[in-house]
């Protein structure tokens, strides 16, 4: 599992000396994640059976916080050390609220703890080190280039997150950390935006540790978060052109049950217009919890469709993972 076959351009590495905490230190508290998840598996069809990233050891005990598509219903799961070690590992909870996992080492790691951080002080521009798993050869200098909302076709929005540039190429589960050598957030996504002279930035959406904490007691207690599930409806949609359009519905799931045809444009929901992802999704949270009917007018072929989708539970649709 130890990867040898890439590293990050030395000219782009941090530089151990230009660092007022102890960045080796703080980069063998990052690890490798490897899970294997069984081919019946609801979210092997769009994640994979076998998916690899990178964590992050945030208690003694062996916890480690990841992103959580690397771990939705593995089966088998191992952490590999900077040293070489691989030791196994239970995919302990997933949050698809903030999208982080949890890992909990199943033999001694004898790793370096990162000290959770201060996710609301970073202002856009300051610099950061983005690491993967394997040292220093596998980070990268980069700065926080924006902190805006975001929201993704998968029923996703987060109020707040970071954006950081030049892009790591191994974005997943990787650790955002400060200057003050503490965790700031974990990579989620690689994003491509262009400027007006026609370039590309590629940056990296990281998730802010900030939601963690909270969320922390509930995940390790219970596996999850003990509020009410939120209403899903198995549909992803795109923005295009000022329109939000069914891009596709989830085999089974609510929408394709309740008739939502791919290529439908969004209208509104419970009769209040939806005009992009995020108001989207929180006018659907806001008609209540998991189970709850949500109205939705549609857009096909010239015509208006009217539907009303049951809305159901995420997490039931998953494998829960195996004790070990």
């Amino acid at each position: 599992m130890k990867n040898q076959d890439w590293e990050i351009p030395p000219n782009l590495q941090p530089d151990p000396g230009d660092y007022a905490y102890d960045l080796e230190r703080a980069l063998n508290a990052v690890v490798g994640i490897k899970s294997y998840v069984p081919a019946d598996a609801f979210t092997a069809g769009s994640l994979g059976t076998e998916r690899a990233g990178s964590g992050v050891v945030i208690r003694d005990s062996g916890l480690v916080v990841t992103i959580g598509y690397l771990i939705t219903e593995a089966e088998t799961l191992w952490i590999a050390c900077g040293d070489g070690r691989l030791v196994p590992g239970h995919a302990l909870a997933v949050d698809t609220t903030s999208g982080f996992g949890l890992v909990q080492a199943l033999g001694r790691l004898d790793l370096p703890v990162l000290e959770i951080g201060d996710s609301d002080a970073p202002k856009v521009g300051d610099a950061a080190v983005f690491a993967a798993g394997g040292g220093r050869h596998h980070a990268i200098e980069t700065k926080i280039v924006g902190r805006q909302e975001f929201a993704g076709y998968w029923e996703y929005v987060l109020d707040d997150a970071f954006f950081t540039a030049p892009a790591h190429p191994f974005w997943g589960g990787g650790a955002l950390i400060g200057k003050d050598g503490k965790l700031l957030g974990v990579g989620s996504l690689i994003l491509q935006q262009g400027d007006r002279r026609g370039r590309r930035l590629d940056m990296n959406m990281v998730v802010p540790i900030g939601y963690l904490t909270p969320a922390l007691p509930d995940l390790l207690t219970y596996g999850k978060l003990r509020q009410p599930p939120r209403p899903w409806l198995g549909l992803y949609a795109t923005e295009n052109e000022d329109q939000l359009v069914v891009g596709n519905v989830v085999d089974s799931g609510p929408a394709e049950q309740a008739g939502v045809h791919t290529g439908d444009v969004i209208v509104s929901v419970s009769d209040e217009e939806v005009t992009d992802l995020a108001s989207l999704w929180r006018r659907v949270w806001a008609c209540g919890t998991a189970g709850a009917g949500v109205r939705m007018r549609l857009r096909r072929d010239g015509t208006t469709v009217t539907v009303t989708i049951r809305s159901a539970d995420r997490a039931s649709f998953l494998k829960a993972p195996k004790l070990h």
